[in-house]
């Protein structure tokens, strides 16, 4: 797993980022890096990226208190992803194996990141999601017979939700595996980079098709001590829990219990823990 060393630069670049979204004054740039860094000598050596992201995060929200520097990037990914529900619906409807499809749909999301690429060209991606396909070298690792196995014996599935826009390819995997089973979908408590909250949720229509409740947490990443009594309750009781995205997998691998993880792989380091390569999809179960 990443570790505090391989993290510095993405954090460092992070706050940064977040400070030319809200201003363009370069002197408050410079002091929210100087300030940033600060922080790092706190940081133990194994402490998990969510958590330091977390930390970091403070500094931005005492300089610019209530703003959510991803906004606008959130709302265009969630109206984009919108447009693009009925193709995707059909791209499913079209499969021989709805849920394989859904489940790859999913996962292909989970590249809209512009906390990960922050020079997202979210139509490039989008593009690239709908024309492309998965080869078995890109699904290496991809436990799918286990998770049809499992799903079938499930009556209550978690879902833990990863960023805005890519929550419109979740609701389709959703919708394949909600007949006749409980769904509760976790999304952040408070804006947290790109990441999706209970708004982003509304939005793209998955208090429709399933319950929402916020988690509780304010990190990239569902890290247990940070939840919600509600949460947690559900979290341990679920016949299944499914997870999105990077944050989560590095804040749950070591969880009390199993968790079905899909993620994008973006980096190398969650790559060699995943046994998978930089660019695959991964579904796998810890």
């Amino acid at each position: 797993m990443r570790t505090y060393l391989d993290c510095i630069p993405c954090f460092l670049r992070l706050t940064l980022e977040q400070g030319r979204l809200l201003t363009g004054d370069e002197i408050v740039h410079r002091e929210l890096i100087n300030e940033a860094t600060k922080l790092l000598p706190r940081f133990s050596l194994g402490l998990t990226p969510p958590r330091m992201v977390k930390e970091m995060q403070e500094v931005i929200k005492r300089r610019f208190p209530n703003c959510d520097p991803y906004k606008m990037v959130k709302d265009q990914s969630n109206h984009r992803a919108m447009e693009l529900y009925p193709m995707l619906k059909e791209k499913v409807a079209q499969s021989e194996d709805g849920l394989l499809t859904a489940v790859e749909l999913a996962i292909a999301g989970n590249v809209i990141d512009y906390a990960a690429k922050n020079n997202l060209n979210i139509e490039h991606e989008i593009q690239t999601i709908l024309t492309g396909s998965f080869t078995a070298e890109q699904k290496s690792v991809f436990e799918y017979d286990l998770f049809k196995r499992d799903l079938a014996e499930a009556k209550t599935i978690l879902y833990v939700a990863d960023n805005a826009g890519e929550i419109v390819f979740d609701r389709v995997l959703i919708e394949e595996i909600s007949a006749g089973r409980k769904v509760i979908v976790a999304v952040r408590n408070k804006p947290i980079l790109n990441d999706a909250i209970m708004e982003d949720a509304v939005f793209c229509g998955i208090d429709k098709i399933a319950r929402v409740i916020s988690s509780g947490v304010d990190s990239p990443g569902t890290v247990l001590e940070y939840c919600s009594e509600e949460f947690l309750k559900i979290f341990k009781e679920a016949d299944m829990v499914i997870s999105k995205g990077q944050g989560n997998y590095e804040a749950l691998t070591e969880a009390p219990r199993n968790i079905f993880f899909l993620f994008k792989v973006k980096c190398p380091v969650i790559a060699r823990h995943a046994g998978s390569q930089l660019g695959n999809i991964v579904l796998k179960k810890i």
